[in-house]
């Protein structure tokens, strides 16, 4: 074996084997990432957001949606996962932003109506709880949340849009 191939050839190996002890699993096995395993606190964060505020599970939210019911849908997921699919006519407004963000979307600074029928989603449940309850906490009084997983959405074959 030649100087130049023994090197880079371990290079291969170590981070083949890093791999495999980060995931547990060969390199070729791993498809998708785990599902995440959060902290006690980080679900009971959630829950407790659950409890505040109005939640519909996914055949609700979708006849509401066909009945022109849901209002203003806001998807607060990332915008790499709203460019994946979305909810056809909702406004991507991710989690982390949407205290900013909403305002400018209901008019400010001319008068906001706080009562503004808003419905939430993001992809298992947890981040739309969360934005719900900020929303809810700035004032808005007309906020549910979405209890889902965006995938169940997609493979019980209802719309999915894609940005144009």
């Amino acid at each position: 074996m030649s100087k130049f191939v023994r090197p880079h050839t371990a290079a291969i190996l170590l981070s083949a084997s890093l791999l495999f002890a980060c995931t547990g699993m060969p390199p070729q096995a791993s498809t998708a990432p785990p599902p995440p395993n959060y902290p006690d606190s980080v679900r009971a964060l959630v829950a407790a957001a659950k409890k505040e505020v109005k939640l519909v599970k996914m055949d609700e939210f979708k006849a509401m949606v066909d009945q022109k019911k849901a209002g203003l849908v806001l998807d607060v997921r990332q915008e790499n996962e709203y460019e994946d699919g979305f909810v056809p006519g909702a406004v991507n407004m991710p989690r982390g932003l949407i205290e900013f963000r909403i305002w400018k979307q209901l008019g400010y600074p001319k008068a906001v109506d706080m009562n503004t029928q808003m419905t939430l989603y993001c992809a298992s449940g947890g981040r739309c709880a969360l934005a719900s309850k900020s929303l809810k906490d700035l004032g808005f009084t007309n906020v549910t949340s979405v209890d889902m997983v965006f995938d169940n959405w997609v493979k019980a074959g209802y719309p999915v849009a894609k940005p144009k």
